[in-house]
């Protein structure tokens, strides 16, 4: 089974499975499609997280995103910093906003777990960007919305406004240059991206501080993902430097106070003062662990949780949340095979087209994930340094029973909206028993601001779905929650997730009716 956001990715997924693949080998082709037919979302330019967990054996992580330019200063960054109304913020687009970009890196890692060669599951991505592919009207929506700035990158002007328009939904959108990216890429050594004549090209078309030698030094880790225990199942998330430390210690703030309805007023307002609680701990303490400790094993243990939920009061919303122990956009998918193996999987590059800025001649768009990530203030834990990793909104999750069965595999695009999504549908099917479809089309909410440098500091606002119900929505006013309402559906994300049942092995997936994806298998 495979679900994601676009048909093509899933149907790349599912070709990659009837052709003999396992769950990894579903998922790396269709990460490829991905960054070929949502280039708004994710490219090779972007970065990857990935949890792959196989029957037996314990759940492993591969974190792909790459370090800030080593040429690079904070003084640089101040002096091209964006004037905001909040004040000065990191450069949000352009050169000085691009971090290595992991995905081909990560792709390569995750390979090692697969039984096809990378050649054979890029073929589908590399027909997709040659002979073009079909445009959505999100695909379109997005293009138009970052049309002002795509037109300053003649390059990129040139492969998403063909002929200098926003192209029609049903137009074909080729992408020649990245098609001959990709087979130099994958048909050989992936390494081409990062060393040799490929990569110098990459970093001569950036224009910033990015080097060759920046991306020759990149490397990508493996190793276990992060876990607490909720209501008797282990829930694995990334670890630093995604954020999936937060909706890990929100959860485990959350059961500290017994069962809870997902869908009434007091279960919302457990979870959401919970998120606030959990998101206040992110941004006072973590950092890239090459710069410095974080406390994860502090802030997932029992004891922080029941400290957390007691300063959670049951009759009144918080705006003034302290994180303690001091002195973005995205596509996800996962899969599954008939072994028992899940994968489930994040890639992005960061905003909508990332930085803006394509390297001429080879289809790929830079991220810019320096730019939306670090911050400029004195002592922060994630102010901008060079070589150093941001903290990254990216996350996935992942599910096992006490025995390392798998059950679920799951994630949603989003920002900050992330954490929070996953633990809503999370405790929509746990607490709340609704099955993955379900649980996904559930009415949503978010708590904004979350730990985006450029979202902080502002008044907290709850975000709510109206179809939570006008009697729910007043409740929360009632307890002070200040409410936001997005209409009946506009509560954002684009949630995907398989469940598989451990008695039967039977397989059964979601897929967020907010976008345009599916779940299907075979």
């Amino acid at each position: 089974m495979v679900a994601a956001a676009h048909p093509l990715i899933v149907q790349a997924g599912l070709e990659a499975l009837s052709l003999g693949g396992n769950a990894v080998d579903a998922a790396i082709a269709a990460a490829l499609t991905a960054a070929v037919v949502m280039p708004e979302m994710c490219g090779l330019g972007g970065d990857l997280f990935a949890i792959v967990h196989r029957l037996g054996q314990a759940p492993l992580a591969v974190l792909g995103s790459g370090v800030s330019p080593r040429g690079a200063s904070l003084e640089q960054m101040r002096a091209n910093g964006d004037q905001t109304p909040l004040g000065l913020r990191m450069p949000l687009r352009g050169p000085l906003s691009v971090g290595v970009p992991g995905l081909v890196d990560a792709i390569d890692r995750l390979g090692e777990l697969g039984t096809r060669p990378l050649s054979a599951l890029a073929e589908r991505a590399i027909g997709h960007a040659e002979q073009g592919f079909a445009l959505t009207p999100f695909g379109v929506a997005a293009i138009r919305m970052c049309e002002p700035f795509l037109r300053q990158n003649p390059a990129a002007s040139a492969v998403y406004l063909p002929g200098g328009a926003v192209p029609a939904v049903g137009s074909l959108l080729r992408q020649t240059d990245l098609a001959a990216t990709l087979k130099q890429v994958f048909d050989g050594d992936p390494r081409r991206f990062y060393e040799g004549e490929l990569a110098e090209r990459l970093a001569a078309g950036l224009g910033g501080a990015l080097t060759g030698d920046d991306l020759a030094q990149h490397t990508t880790p493996v190793e276990p993902p992060i876990r607490v225990r909720y209501r008797g199942l282990d829930i694995w998330q990334t670890g630093l430097p995604t954020n999936g430390l937060i909706q890990l210690e929100a959860m485990n703030i959350a059961q500290q106070g017994g069962p809870l309805d997902p869908s009434g007023a007091e279960g919302v307002h457990r979870l959401s003062e919970a998120m606030k609680l959990a998101i206040a701990d992110r941004v006072v303490q973590a950092r890239d662990p090459a710069f410095g400790p974080t406390p994860l094993e502090t802030l997932l243990s029992d004891d922080w949780a029941a400290r957390r939920f007691a300063a959670i009061d049951p009759d009144c919303a918080s705006d003034d949340v302290a994180g303690e122990l001091a002195d973005g956009d995205t596509t996800y998918l996962c899969t599954a095979d008939g072994e028992g193996m899940m994968v489930s999987l994040i890639l992005s590059v960061s905003s909508a087209f990332g930085s803006g800025v394509m390297a001429p001649g080879t289809g790929v768009l830079f991220n810019n994930r320096v730019g939306r990530g670090f911050s400029l203030e004195d002592d922060h834990p994630n102010q901008f340094a060079p070589g150093k990793r941001t903290m990254h909104t990216l996350n996935c999750y992942l599910v096992t029973a006490p025995d390392g069965t798998g059950l679920v595999a799951g994630g949603s695009p989003g920002g900050d909206g992330q954490p929070q999504w996953n633990l809503q549908v999370l405790s929509q099917m746990i607490d709340g028993g609704l099955d993955v479809q379900a649980a996904i089309e559930a009415p949503r909410w978010t708590v904004w601001p979350g730990t985006d440098p450029h979202d902080r500091p502002n008044p907290y606002e709850l975000r709510v779905e109206t179809r939570l119900g006008e009697p729910a929505i007043q409740a929360l006013r009632d307890l002070g929650h200040r409410v936001v309402t997005t209409g009946g559906w506009g509560g954002s994300g684009a949630a995907q997730a398989i469940a598989r049942d451990p008695a039967t092995g039977v397989l059964a997936g979601g897929s967020d009716p907010r976008v345009e994806g599916l779940a299907l298998g075979f």
